[in-house]
């Protein structure tokens, strides 16, 4: 045990990769029993962050300067959320247009009951703005009701602010359980090595590469996609808010890797607050910004689901004009911002957008074969979008002053 404490988490984790998927491909059977493990590990993760981003949430709200402040703050996340998230959808369409994406693949062996249980109605916006207003936030604290929860927060820190030092009790209560939490989070992280490693032995059990030849060209697409928003858009954006992009890749680079092999941007959402933190980051900023990105700010998402419309719409020979595309691009626009509270939330909004323009459903279900080659690069690419974001949004407000942190990363995820 010693000596594997002395090994850095970020090799831990290749080699349970690595193991995951031999085991995989070796034994089916096993592979898919080994699916325990990795949702063991994201159960662990989702017990965690509701008592975290509660006390943060409050937190960060008591400590911004004023009730103009946070509207001004709110605006400037939003806006630029949808600013960032729109220019990915055009991009990424366009990408898909010009190498004629699907033209010619053949989509024959779909089984649509991989769809059953998903809803293409689930998206109601009414039912999302009410979503957000929760008519009990126990309820919302028991269905991880993040939007609800931060709605409610924004309140309890804008009263604890109002009361000032009779509240300070209140405060430090949550100051402690916030650091609480976070050690909690330190403990459950050690775990991430086995719940990757079950995770990809089911992901190779269960869907294998059989279908990797006729969506080649799709994967290879959204990856190139995902290349163009880290190597090109997040470094120009970067540039114009003069943050140092690639320091903050460093900063956060075996948080990606945890991300990418468990698909899950919630992970890694503990310390990738301290992390912020340490970059330089105001606490209040983080509290607040973080966990609006993780509902509003799916860009890993926005790269893959216009190009995987067009790949249906082309193999099926279904002519989508300059208006249909720009019809696409408004529906993404508008259904991707309530996808986070949906489960299965990126194949629901696919099929919300294939119902409108009529695309069968067979080629959806085809696509969930391989989802799971393209979700991994996604919610890595989600976790760098929303750090940036988060920095971005701290520079504007005068809220960033880079720290110099000289400490290993495996140091710092033990800190978290």
């Amino acid at each position: 045990m010693q000596a594997l404490r002395r090994i850095p988490l970020w090799l831990q984790i290749v080699v349970a990769l690595i193991l995951g998927l031999c085991l995989g491909f070796m034994s089916k059977t096993i592979g898919v029993e080994a699916k325990i493990l990795g949702d063991a590990f994201i159960h662990m993760i989702k017990m965690t962050i509701v008592p975290l981003i509660f006390p943060l949430i409050i937190l960060g709200i008591a400590q911004i300067k004023s009730t103009g402040s946070l509207g001004r703050l709110s605006l400037k996340a939003i806006l630029y959320f949808e600013i960032v998230t729109t220019l990915i959808i055009v991009m990424s369409l366009l990408l898909a247009n010009t190498v004629h994406l699907g033209v010619g693949a053949d989509l024959s062996g779909g089984n649509i009951k991989a769809l059953e249980g998903i809803d293409a109605n689930k998206i109601d916006f009414r039912e999302f703005i009410l979503h957000i207003i929760p008519s009990n936030i126990f309820v919302a604290f028991s269905e991880g009701n993040i939007l609800g929860i931060v709605y409610f927060g924004i309140f309890f820190g804008l009263a604890l602010r109002a009361l000032k030092e009779k509240a300070k009790p209140i405060e430090d209560v949550l100051e402690a359980l916030s650091k609480v939490m976070f050690k909690v989070l330190n403990y459950v992280i050690k775990f991430s090595p086995i719940g990757v490693f079950g995770s990809i032995a089911y992901s190779m059990a269960t869907y294998g590469f059989g279908k990797l030849s006729t969506l080649i060209d799709l994967i290879l697409v959204t990856y190139a996609g995902l290349g163009i928003v880290l190597l090109i858009i997040f470094p120009i954006i970067a540039r114009i808010y003069r943050i140092q992009y690639w320091d903050l890749l460093n900063e956060i680079k075996d948080l990606l890797l945890i991300a990418f092999t468990t698909r899950s941007s919630e992970s890694v959402f503990a310390p990738l607050t301290t992390r912020l933190e340490d970059y330089g980051a105001k606490n209040s900023i983080v509290s607040f910004v973080l966990p609006l990105g993780y509902s509003f700010n799916l860009d890993g998402g926005m790269v893959y689901m216009a190009p995987a419309i067009l790949f249906l719409a082309n193999a099926y020979d279904i002519h989508l004009s300059v208006l249909d595309q720009i019809h696409i691009v408004l529906l993404l626009m508008l259904l991707t911002k309530g996808v986070a509270s949906v489960p299965s939330g990126v194949i629901v909004v696919l099929t919300s957008v294939s119902v409108v323009i009529g695309l069968p459903m067979e080629g959806i279900a085809l696509l969930m074969a391989v989802d799971f080659i393209m979700d991994m690069a996604r919610t890595a690419t989600n976790v760098v979008g929303n750090a940036l974001a988060t920095v971005v949004i701290a520079k504007s407000e005068g809220m960033f002053h880079k720290k110099e942190v000289v400490i290993a990363n495996e140091e710092k995820v033990s800190s978290s």
